[in-house]
């Protein structure tokens, strides 16, 4: 198992020279990018490259997936992405309905198909709302998978969670979609409300020694992404979570 770290999970403790460095010295070898990092490229694989770092995977926002593919295909060539994950739609352009989920569907494999053709692995990272009915009673990450076949997922766990959704039943059904996995852990009901009631990973509710066993076998996810959406203390929760980890997976 790789594991990495979502470099968003850092971005209230710039500069990112500082992240780099903690990663590393916490026992990182990969880091996931996203937005925040790609205005130079260059420099933040310079910058990678001090720290023995390497970034396997990427987020890329469907605007800029649908408007500038040259750009993101250019970006991750330089920062040595070699999957490129669609990581999320904003709710004022999120869909309502099964046809506007199928609809959206059409456009994720239209872009995969070109990212594809480049070289590059594609896919979806979910978040709660794909997993809420919509009013016929239809799942949109059901519809997601179903209306675009060749979509890979990279699975956001706690979220699914969040969403309501049994885990386990979603990777024992799509397991051979998931070619990543966001590691993320909820803390107890009406604990760490200062960091939106997400916890360490192995530190709080989340079956994370049993999906470890799960998703091995499952599935052909490789890449395993520590996530916080909002630590107080980056490098507490990245060296915690990664501790905890490889503990529970030797």
């Amino acid at each position: 198992m790789n594991f990495s770290f979502q470099l968003y999970s850092a971005r209230n403790f710039k500069p990112w020279s500082d992240v780099l460095a903690m990663l590393a010295a916490a026992g990182y070898k990969n880091v996931e990018g996203f937005g925040g990092v790609y205005e130079d490229p260059s420099a933040f694989r310079k910058l990678m490259d001090q720290n023995g770092l390497a970034m396997p995977s990427g987020h890329f926002s469907i605007d800029a997936l649908e408007g500038d593919l040259d750009g993101v295909l250019a970006t991750a060539s330089t920062l040595g992405v070699s999957k490129i994950y669609c990581p999320h739609i904003a709710a004022e352009q999120r869909p309502s309905d099964k046809a506007g989920w199928q609809a959206f569907a059409a456009r994720l494999s239209a872009v995969g198909e070109k990212v594809r053709a480049a070289g590059y692995g594609f896919g979806w990272h979910n978040h709660d709302f794909e997993f809420v009915p919509l009013a016929d009673g239809s799942i949109p990450m059901q519809i997601l998978l179903e209306s675009a076949p060749e979509l890979e997922w990279e699975a956001d766990i706690a979220w699914v969670i969040r969403g309501g959704a049994d885990a386990a039943d979603w990777i024992a059904r799509h397991g051979g979609r998931i070619t990543a996995v966001h590691v993320k852990d909820i803390a107890p009901e009406g604990e760490a409300a200062d960091e939106d009631g997400w916890a360490d990973v192995g530190h709080g509710t989340v079956d994370w020694a049993g999906l470890f066993g799960q998703l091995k076998t499952s599935t052909p996810a490789t890449l395993f992404v520590m996530e916080h959406d909002n630590p107080s203390d980056a490098g507490r929760f990245a060296s915690r979570s990664l501790d905890w980890c490889r503990g529970a997976v030797e």
